[in-house]
């Protein structure tokens, strides 16, 4: 395949080139911050070798201690909408919550935020039970090569993730997937990804950059390279023209935004929020937006749009107050 072939042999700047025409021909220049919300440090499968939440499994001996306040979460949805932050998806391990209280919980955000809200909370079959409250669903791949994946994600078949996704787009939602590069993938196994979103008919892919985590197999591994990440979202959107990418960097990895940005990316993710807010961190955000030519939705510095507005649920303003004093720190 030549756009594989062009990352392999290291023609990523005409690539991004082409990437960009592509992405402002089809989408504009407008930038999302987007930001996903976690439910639960809980996953009752917790073997996936590069997760958080495997490292944190035997150590939990009450999961339902793991699961967060909910008020908490919806405060969380509150400063989303204040600061014009998206919401990426919502985002729980297997066996954190039952589908009625993530139903609810969605429902809240969606009266909240005014927008119905992504779920990435495991394969699962009640997808019935959700209405307009859900926009879309998203499949946890992380990698398409079916061999290196069952190695990585023992319990979560491509085939079972295919299934969901494509009985969500039956029942009307919008499909999604993650990808995580730097799992030991090579640029051939874009041809896996390629298929399947062609497939199964993908709305929008988040490309994560690995973070490697402590007690994990891979903590000692490296994060991919800026330009290979470039190379591989650009390939994806010359590709797919009008696929929503979302493409996340941690705060170690700022100077990735802008390449990635200019690769074909439409939004921007995996932020500490309240820990960057305001900060140069969040200052180096808008930069590197800025620089790459391209208008972003929402902000990151602005005080102010933090502590003017109020929720209409009296109940939130402890837990609001207490995300808003972490900030202002």
């Amino acid at each position: 395949m030549n756009l594989i072939n062009k990352i392999k042999n290291f023609e990523t700047l005409d690539l991004m080139q082409e990437a960009n025409k592509i992405t402002l021909a089809e989408h504009g220049n407008k930038i999302t911050l987007e930001r996903a919300i976690f439910l639960s440090w809980w996953c009752d499968k917790g073997d996936c070798l590069f997760c958080y939440m495997s490292s944190q499994k035997p150590k939990i001996k009450e999961p339902q201690k793991a699961r967060r306040n909910v008020n908490s979460i919806l405060a969380e949805a509150e400063l989303c909408r204040r600061t014009g932050m998206k919401i990426e998806f919502l985002s729980g391990g297997y066996g954190s919550y039952s589908t009625e209280e993530i139903r609810n919980i969605s429902r809240e955000i969606y009266r909240i935020t005014g927008e119905p809200v992504w779920l990435n909370i495991g394969i699962t079959k009640d997808l019935e039970e959700y209405g307009e409250e859900i926009a879309g669903i998203t499949g946890a791949v992380e990698v398409a090569n079916p061999e290196l994946h069952d190695k990585i994600c023992p319990s979560k078949s491509l085939e079972d993730i295919t299934e969901m996704l494509e009985f969500a787009g039956d029942l009307g939602f919008q499909k999604a997937i993650t990808v995580i590069l730097g799992l030991g993938e090579t640029p051939d196994d874009l041809k896996y990804l390629f298929d399947m979103i062609e497939n199964v008919g993908i709305d929008r892919v988040t490309f994560y950059s690995l973070n490697p985590h402590k007690e994990t197999v891979y903590e000692n591994e490296p994060q991919p390279a800026s330009l290979y990440y470039a190379g591989v979202v650009a390939a994806t959107r010359i590709k797919f023209p009008k696929l929503k990418i979302i493409t996340g960097t941690w705060i170690d990895n700022l100077a990735n935004m802008g390449p990635l940005l200019l690769s074909g990316a439409n939004g921007l993710t995996k932020f500490p929020l309240f820990k960057m807010f305001g900060t140069r961190y969040g200052k180096r955000v808008e930069k590197e937006v800025y620089w790459a030519g391209r208008e972003l939705i929402g902000t990151f510095t602005d005080i102010d749009a933090l502590t003017k507005s109020k929720s209409k649920n009296p109940e939130l303003e402890p837990f609001i107050q207490r995300y808003v004093n972490k900030c202002i720190k």
